[in-house]
């Protein structure tokens, strides 16, 4: 899997519960434009509407060289494919108990562009505040590990 665009804010704002992945329908000129890097996942959500999931807010810039007869949407919604059963599991978790559905990641797959999406919560600023804590304590210990290691002792 190799990842095309990913949505780091996501693992920051939101609390992961559970990974899905989608498949996407995209027109040609998406196609040539996210080969060519011109994907933006940021400000992405995933929305449920009549029974189907939609990615919203997922930013594909055209081609310079895009066809003249085409007429690129950056901003379109994107539908996303999954099995009738999971996008049912998925409503069901979505209007029950208050999750919501963000998309983590695109990647190919077997030559087909794939959408990585997570069922999560929320997460509270003291949340957010705890893991920015962690992420710099561990930072912080493998600097001091290395400089451990590195550094050879004086033996008077």
């Amino acid at each position: 899997m190799s990842a095309i665009a990913e949505n780091r804010r996501a693992r920051h704002e939101y609390a992961i519960e559970e990974q899905f992945e989608a498949g996407m329908v995209l027109s040609g000129w998406e196609i040539k434009a996210i080969r060519a890097g011109q994907v933006q996942l940021t400000d992405g959500y995933v929305h449920i509407r009549d029974g189907e999931l939609f990615l919203i807010g997922c930013r594909i810039n055209a081609l310079r060289s895009a066809s003249t007869h085409v007429l690129p949407e950056p901003d379109r919604t994107k539908k996303l494919l999954m099995h009738k059963q999971e996008i049912r599991r998925l409503i069901g978790k979505v209007e029950q108990k208050g999750f919501t559905l963000v998309p983590l990641n695109l990647h190919y797959k077997g030559g087909r562009v794939k959408a990585q999406i997570a069922l999560a919560k929320g997460k509270a600023q003291h949340d957010k505040r705890e893991d920015e804590k962690k992420r710099d304590w561990e930072r912080e210990k493998g600097r001091l590990m290395r400089h451990k290691v590195s550094s050879p002792g004086r033996s008077g």
